[in-house]
């Protein structure tokens, strides 16, 4: 008994090594500079956004203060994944310790957990706006606000305990290869030499906890909000009140396709290419986005902006 334990112990996976997204030399240096430009931009993008509503009383709003917390969160979710993947395509293979391994992961879901919650809050936002403009300072004043982002970062903390741990508590004893950019769930579950029932039922059963459950309150909030703009007298008003929603719908259409996809599944994903593209989606494409999506047309941002270079 204590010779097979012994030897469980030797055998059990120290390392991964992370294959990243392409293993010739040529695709991997165009593919570096790409992903190093939209790494660099998304860090300037949302450092910008944080600037600005910081800086300009005029922006502290609800609104504002929900897409501060977002621009700070992508700032942390990019950083969770970029820096590997660039690495990988810089030098071919990324080895990464099982802690390390474990530790990226427990982040990642972090992050991840806590945008489906905070998006979920931000449909509220706009819910409250609409349907209940006369209310709006009473139901979202700044204390209901940071509220409802404590609580965000705080369902997706228990997601990522829960999560983290069952998949750091599977046994590894080789191979120790992951087809994949970063320390994900899928690629991890597939490596494990042990029964993962339990863990793919955790899995699953948080995914639709976290990522139906907050896609149902999004799609309840403007659901009301549909009707209450149907119901307004002009064509001006309703187009206002649609397009102060637009671009968190882009949003919201992009993140949870992708997240859905990849998470909210009853089974591990075997096809690891389609599992790489869409990874990308949400994990480089949707931070770079969400900030050119969100600002591009508001005004009082672009006034904000204006402002801060006149200054300069």
């Amino acid at each position: 008994m204590d010779k097979s334990l012994a030897l469980a112990n030797m055998t059990r996976v120290q390392e991964f090594i992370l294959l990243g997204l392409s293993t010739r030399q040529g695709t991997r240096d165009a593919l570096f500079a790409i992903f190093l430009t939209l790494y660099l931009l998304t860090l300037l993008e949302n450092t910008l956004i944080v600037y600005l509503i910081c800086s300009h009383r005029e922006l502290r709003k609800p609104m504002y203060f929900f897409l501060g917390n977002l621009s700070y969160l992508e700032m942390c979710y990019v950083s969770v994944t970029m820096p590997t993947l660039l690495v990988e395509l810089w030098t071919g293979l990324y080895h990464i310790s099982f802690q390390a391994c474990m530790t990226q992961l427990f982040f990642f879901v972090l992050l991840i957990g806590t945008e489906c919650i905070l998006l979920a809050s931000m449909a509220y936002d706009r819910y409250v706006a609409i349907c209940h403009p006369l209310h709006y300072p009473l139901l979202m004043r700044p204390q209901v606000c940071r509220g409802l982002a404590l609580s965000s970062w705080l369902g997706g903390l228990g997601v990522s305990v829960a999560k983290t741990t069952c998949i750091a508590s599977l046994s590894y004893c080789g191979p120790n290869v992951i087809n994949h950019f970063f320390c994900d769930v899928s690629p991890l579950l597939n490596l494990s030499c042990t029964h993962v029932a339990l863990t793919e039922l955790v899995d699953f059963i948080s995914a639709i906890v976290i990522l139906w459950g907050c896609l149902l309150m999004t799609m309840a909030s403007y659901v009301a909000i549909s009707k209450a703009v149907l119901r307004m007298p002009s064509a001006a008003a309703r187009l206002k009140a649609f397009s102060t929603c637009a671009s968190h719908l882009v949003v919201v259409g992009i993140f949870y396709s992708a997240s859905i996809f990849i998470y909210a599944r009853p089974s591990r994903i075997e096809d690891i290419n389609v599992n790489k593209v869409v990874s990308v989606i949400y994990t480089v494409v949707t931070p770079m986005c969400n900030p050119i999506i969100y600002c591009l047309r508001n005004k009082e941002v672009q006034a904000a902006f204006r402002k801060t270079m006149h200054l300069s």
